[in-house]
Order: C-alpha cells, then sequence, then structure tokens
C-alpha cells in the first residue's frame, strides 16, 4: 500500500512542478542586468524645394515661413542640397538657419525626388526617440524559476531619457566632446585626481580629559 500510494504521488508533485516552471517561462527570458526595452530612435526629413539658385525676398519669407511652421529648434539638423552647383543661397539661408541658433550641415541626407530639383533643396532632419511596449508585462512578475529580469525592466528609465534627450541623435552616435563644456569636466577631474588626500598628515591630538580640580572650602 505504501508502494502503490508513493508511485500516486510522484506524478502529482512532476504535474505541479511542470506547471510552475511553465508558468515562471512566460516571456522572452532576459538573464542580464542590460534592459530589452531600448530607445528607438527614428529619422524624419522635411524638404522644401527652392526654384532659383539665389534667395529672393519672397523666398527668404517663405522660408522663414516653412520653419515657423516645423518649430524648427535646438536637436534639429539643417542642410543645403544644391543641385544647381552655383551655390548663392548657401549665405542667405545660413542667416535665416542662425535665427533659430543653428548651424547649416556640412551635407545632406538623401532624399526622394532630389534629381529633379532644379534649384535649391533644403532639407530639416529631426530625430525622435521613444520606448516601443512600454510597459512591458510579456514576463509577469512572480516567482522567477529562469532567473530572467522582468520585462518591464528598464521601461521607466530607458522611456524618461527618450522623452528628456535634447537632441535624440546622440543616442546613436554620441556627441564629441570639446569646446568650454568638455574643458571644465577634465579641469574638475584633474582637481580631484591631484588634491591631496585629507587623511594624509598626522591625526591631531586632541585632550578628551576634564578639569581635575576639586573646589571646597577649610
Amino acid at each position: 500500500m505504501m508502494q502503490s500510494k508513493s508511485m500516486r504521488a510522484i506524478p502529482t508533485t512532476a504535474l505541479l512542478i511542470a506547471t510552475a516552471l511553465a508558468l515562471g517561462a512566460c516571456g522572452p527570458v532576459n538573464r542580464g542586468l542590460e534592459s530589452v526595452n531600448q530607445p528607438v530612435v527614428q529619422r524624419t526629413d522635411f524638404v522644401y524645394d527652392l526654384d532659383s539658385p539665389a534667395l529672393s525676398p519672397n523666398d527668404r519669407q517663405r522660408l522663414i515661413a516653412w520653419f515657423d511652421a516645423l518649430h524648427l529648434g535646438y536637436g534639429d539638423s539643417v542642410s543645403i542640397d544644391d543641385r544647381s552647383g552655383i551655390g548663392a543661397s548657401h549665405d542667405a539661408i545660413a542667416d535665416v538657419v542662425g535665427r533659430y541658433g543653428l548651424l547649416l550641415s556640412d551635407t545632406a541626407p538623401v532624399t526622394g525626388g532630389s534629381n529633379e530639383v532644379r534649384g535649391v533643396r533644403v532639407v530639416v532632419s529631426r530625430s525622435e526617440a521613444k520606448v516601443d511596449k512600454c510597459p512591458n508585462w510579456d514576463r509577469k512578475a512572480e516567482l522567477e524559476f529562469a532567473g530572467s529580469t522582468m520585462s518591464n525592466f528598464g521601461c521607466a528609465v530607458n522611456t524618461n531619457l527618450a522623452a528628456m534627450i535634447a537632441n535624440p541623435a546622440d543616442l546613436v552616435h554620441g556627441a564629441e566632446a570639446g569646446g568650454p563644456d568638455a574643458w571644465t569636466i577634465t579641469r574638475a577631474i584633474k582637481t580631484y585626481r591631484e588634491k591631496e588626500p585629507t587623511g594624509k598628515n598626522d591625526l591631531k591630538e586632541e585632550s578628551t580629559g576634564g578639569n581635575s580640580g576639586s573646589s571646597g572650602g577649610n
């Protein structure tokens, strides 16, 4: 009877373990500390074609109105695709772009229909960063038998990073260090490394005893 009872209990226990493993294995397994929920950067190119290689006063006003409609600002990249080969409008367009605190990029991206442009094409490239599928609850927050992080791990941090970064393109190729900001950073590090440790000298001797005198009368 004992042998029969034990044989009946083994399949039941195995069934419970198999069910628990199946529940714990829902969703992708990630045993590392790097989140699978990473920001995705998407670039959109806006184009404005000028028929004339020179920027006339009317073209200038229309270009300013186009920039205003796009809310041109920091993080946008402005470039010129000059099919005329004359380059007469470069300085004039650079002056307009400077009104928004930007500089013209050296090279323009390839855009559709650029071969049909007779004059100059102004290209505004704008990048957007976002984390897809967040919050991510593919893997439930429960007993973990696979040693995996939650599927939602990293969603909050990376979503906030994608929303706050001024130039999303920096998430792709970073930003080169240079100028006064980089100099300030290196100066602070240099000061930290060269500063003498506070515990370099001997400890100062201090007396912990109180007044040993006594008061009294004869």
